[in-house]
This record gives C-alpha cells, sequence and structure tokens, in this order.
C-alpha cells in the first residue's frame, strides 16, 4: 500500500511537471536592434525636404521663431509653421539619422547626427559645422547600450524588432 501511495504520488507529480512544461501560450519577444552608417554615409545625410513626414515617434520639442522643431528620434526633425497658432503646419523635415535632440538660434538649427555635433543653416540648407564623435553612441529605447567594435561603422539608431514563437 505504500509502494503504490508513492508510485501515486510520483505519477501525479510527473503529470503537473509535464503538463507545465508544454505552455500553448504563444511566447512574445520584443526587443530594439542597433542600426550602422558608415561614416561618409552619416557626413552626407543630413539635409532639408519639402515634403513633411508622419510622425510616428516624436521626441523632444523647440519652438523659435514663427518655427516649431519636433524630433523624430533616430530620423530627423519635423519643421512647423506656427505662424497661425490656431492652424500650425508641416513645412518640411530635416533629414538626420541619429537625432535625439535639436537647439535653434537664429537660422542655424543645432542637434546630434548620432555622434557629431552639427550646425545646419536653414537659410542655405546645409550643414556649416560638425564636431565629429562629439557624443556617445544612442541608447536603445530599452536603455541597452551595444559596444560597437568597428571603427568604420556608426551606431545611428535603434529598430524595434519582435516575434512570436509557439511553443509545444
Amino acid at each position: 500500500m505504500v509502494r503504490i501511495k508513492h508510485l501515486l504520488r510520483g505519477a501525479v507529480l510527473a503529470g503537473v511537471l509535464l503538463l507545465t512544461s508544454f505552455d500553448m501560450v504563444p511566447e512574445h519577444y520584443r526587443g530594439w536592434a542597433p542600426y550602422f552608417m558608415t561614416r561618409p554615409e552619416l557626413e552626407k545625410s543630413v539635409s532639408y525636404a519639402d515634403e513633411t513626414r508622419e510622425m510616428v515617434d516624436p521626441g523632444k520639442i523647440c519652438i523659435a521663431g514663427d518655427n516649431i522643431y519636433v524630433v523624430e528620434r533616430y530620423k530627423g526633425i519635423h519643421v512647423i509653421d506656427n505662424t497661425d497658432p490656431a492652424d500650425p503646419r508641416q513645412t518640411g523635415f530635416i533629414v538626420a539619422p541619429g537625432c535625439m535632440d535639436v537647439a535653434v538660434q537664429g537660422s542655424v538649427i543645432y542637434l546630434d547626427n548620432a555622434v557629431d555635433f552639427v550646425a545646419f543653416d536653414m537659410t542655405a540648407s546645409e550643414v556649416t559645422k560638425r564636431l565629429k564623435h562629439y557624443f556617445p553612441e544612442p541608447v536603445s529605447p530599452s536603455g541597452q547600450y551595444y559596444y560597437n567594435d568597428s571603427s568604420d561603422m556608426i551606431l545611428v539608431g535603434w529598430k524595434q524588432i519582435g516575434k512570436e514563437e509557439g511553443r509545444k
């Protein structure tokens, strides 16, 4: 009788362990993957585009004169005409990979272009000053750092990745 009790307990325990190890609920994984540019690509990447873009991941905001500048994280800066505060309208976009911050003085927009500090003149629509490797590489939105051991590639941002796996 004692032996049957032990066998029965063992069978129940094994069954519970077996059933709990087969989780039929999908496992969700989300994370961030770094993306890179070469130094020559980075130095040619800042430009002004007259077309507007959808705001997907807005960040910091800067107001200067009749304009509002809204950072699109890791992509660039939305330029918004605020001449009529009741009807602000997007007028353009400054492409600046790795951008997370902006400041304005007169017609010069100061921004980060990944690891570089850039002065962009809106009147001339060109970079007037670039300080290379002024900033550390961007940290992911989840706070993770990436050690970049390549001197040829510069981390300019993070793309969200995700996958769903069902375990059987």
